[in-house]
């Protein structure tokens, strides 16, 4: 096997895309390099960037289906190959595009015979499919087929429980993950006396973006995580000269949810999800993406914690607190 031959200048740092391709709609594959770094510096780049490019770029996919002839998710329809469960797998496989917030809804309307695919799916202006060639159902009866759908922004997994099925319908676990796969690799190579290291980094996505942006969002993503620290001198002085002032008031009432044993109370809170309330599309995807799911999460942080959540605002606790009418529960 021959062997590619590398030429890095020694100053300053610089990125190259040496790879580009698209193998198909569907599996795009970027190679790039970053050099010249010092001993140890590719391989903390590198797992850095990986964890970034896998967990912290946000997708968009089709999270739930919902048709009034679909009595359970094993059932078959006359006129229709595939069962409702293959149907609500192939729905979960089509990749789409979009910078939404919040979640919107889609539909299908398609009348048999023939097949349906993603070109077939009515979307929002603000999403778009990848792949229109994707294949959803065959009708093989000229038969009507009509499914609503909906179609949200988010990142990493998201699992479905069987407390969500509701008349008719049915969630869909969803993969909100545009970086199929991400390897890196180190060459490492002597100049003069010092020792020093190429950082290659292997980037697989989906179609919904390129390698070359998925590496874009997840560096930013990833400097957004350490921007805290940057302010860790300001933030010590400005504790230490206000000691005597205490710490912000909670927003949970820890008297009561703080007990060892779990309360009637704190079951219940934990029951309620926050999409079951009004909430606007930004302040929705500010909690969820701080992992705040139901109101016992929403109860459970601070007012620190709120101010560190990316995007909000101060005068949101106040519509949070009226949106969701707290004092009614603890009444």
């Amino acid at each position: 096997m021959d062997q590619e031959k590398v030429i890095v200048s020694t100053r300053p740092l610089k990125w190259k895309c040496v790879e580009s391709r698209a193998d198909s709609k569907r599996l795009y594959y970027g190679r790039f390099i970053l050099a010249p770094l010092m001993r140890g510096q590719a391989d903390t780049i590198g797992i850095g960037m990986r964890r970034a490019l896998l967990g912290e770029i946000e997708g968009t996919s089709i999270t739930r289906a919902k048709s009034d002839k679909i009595p359970h998710e094993y059932s078959t329809i006359v006129g229709i190959h595939e069962s409702v469960h293959e149907i609500l797998m192939n729905l979960k496989e089509i990749v789409l595009r979009s910078n939404l917030y919040g979640m919107r809804d889609a539909f299908i309307c398609v009348k048999g015979p023939g097949y349906v695919t993603a070109r077939d799916i009515i979307l929002p202006p603000s999403v778009e499919i990848v792949d229109n060639t994707q294949h959803i159902a065959n009708l093989t009866e000229p038969i009507n087929l009509y499914i609503e759908l909906q179609i949200e922004r988010d990142r990493g997994y998201c699992i479905k429980t069987p407390n969500n099925f509701q008349n008719g319908s049915y969630p869909i676990d969803a993969v909100f993950m545009p970086v199929r796969n991400a390897n890196h690799s180190i060459h490492s190579y002597v100049n003069g006396n010092e020792k020093q290291e190429i950082l290659f980094l292997e980037i697989w996505t989906n179609g919904s973006l390129t390698p070359k942006e998925a590496l874009h969002e997840a560096s930013r993503n990833l400097i957004d995580l350490f921007i805290p620290f940057l302010h860790a001198e300001e933030e010590n002085f400005h504790l230490e000269n206000n000691q005597h002032k205490g710490t912000l008031p909670p927003f949970y009432f820890h008297g009561r949810l703080a007990k060892p044993r779990k309360t009637k109370k704190e079951i219940a809170l934990k029951s309620i999800f926050i999409d079951q309330s009004e909430l606007s599309p930004r302040v929705y995807n500010c909690l969820k993406r701080s992992n705040i799911h139901t109101l016992l999460d929403l109860l459970n942080k601070s007012q620190e914690d709120f101010m560190k959540m990316k995007d909000f605002r101060i005068e949101d606790i106040k519509y949070i607190f009226e949106v969701l009418e707290i004092e009614n529960h603890f009444a």
